[in-house]
């Protein structure tokens, strides 16, 4: 069974990229809506917060672990295995695959993600790494305002504003760096029109069948945990898995 970790409703756009071309997994998916967003928090409550996470994911039977968190760095994800009893439970995290996705490609590149990604410089050292600069600017409030339900007005006008610092002439990839932003994937289309917009979710779905399959082998079962009430959550589920049969818990 594949455990995803998220902050709240973005993971579910990474687990509907795995369910496209993975659909017989089993999933266990633990949404931290109570402490939603995360993109604003230090490094320490983010390290309690995915510590807490995955080890409830781990309880509920995950035998492998997506973290589906932009705002949780690699470097975090990784030391989970000091601290966690993952033995050899594989571990995806965002920030490599989306990178790999690149290799070779001429492309300009600007990533939008929250604040606790961009100021970890995670994506933009990755990228060094294989010959690539990256402008890198947050949209602070727009994650929180996803997991709201705030309205696309609301959702433009954050977008736009956090747009107007990237001269339109200096990308041409705009990458999603929040998994939240794809539940809104038309407004990024408008506010950037002829842009490419790349969702790092497709290559941690391919990541997860090329690492995990056949391996992770089940019969397509969803089991939804969320650590408070979220009618957005429900809401996004609904809308990303019309036709799936799946179960939500509510922890508190």
């Amino acid at each position: 069974m594949i455990g995803v970790f998220d902050s709240g409703a973005g993971g579910l756009t990474v687990l509907k990229a795995m369910r496209d071309v993975y659909p017989s997994i089993d999933v266990v998916y633990f949404g931290d809506t109570k402490n939603a967003p995360y993109g604003m928090r230090s490094r320490e409550e983010l390290s309690h917060l995915t510590v807490e996470g995955i080890r409830f994911l781990l309880e509920h039977g995950a035998t492998a672990i997506v973290s589906a968190c932009n705002s949780v760095s690699a470097s975090l994800v990784l030391s989970l295995y000091e601290v966690l009893p993952l033995g050899n439970v594989p571990l995806i995290e965002m920030v490599g695959p989306c990178v790999s996705a690149f290799k070779g490609s001429r492309e300009r590149i600007a990533l939008c993600a929250t604040v606790a990604t961009v100021e970890s410089g995670m994506y933009r050292d990755a990228f060094r790494m294989i010959g690539k600069d990256v402008t890198a600017f947050a949209i602070p409030e727009l994650a929180g305002a996803i997991e709201k339900g705030e309205g696309e007005e609301a959702y433009e006008r954050y977008i736009r504003t956090a747009l107007a610092q990237v001269p339109p002439d200096l990308c041409d990839v705009l990458v999603l760096g929040c998994t939240h932003y794809p539940l809104v994937l038309d407004v990024f289309r408008r506010c950037a029109p002829g842009k490419r917009i790349f969702d790092p979710a497709e290559a941690v779905a391919e990541r997860v069948l090329n690492d995990l399959w056949p391996r992770e082998m089940g019969y397509g079962k969803t089991d939804f945990y969320i650590s408070s009430e979220s009618a957005q959550f429900r809401e996004f589920a609904a809308r990303l898995f019309p036709d799936a049969a799946y179960t939500v818990t509510v922890l508190s």
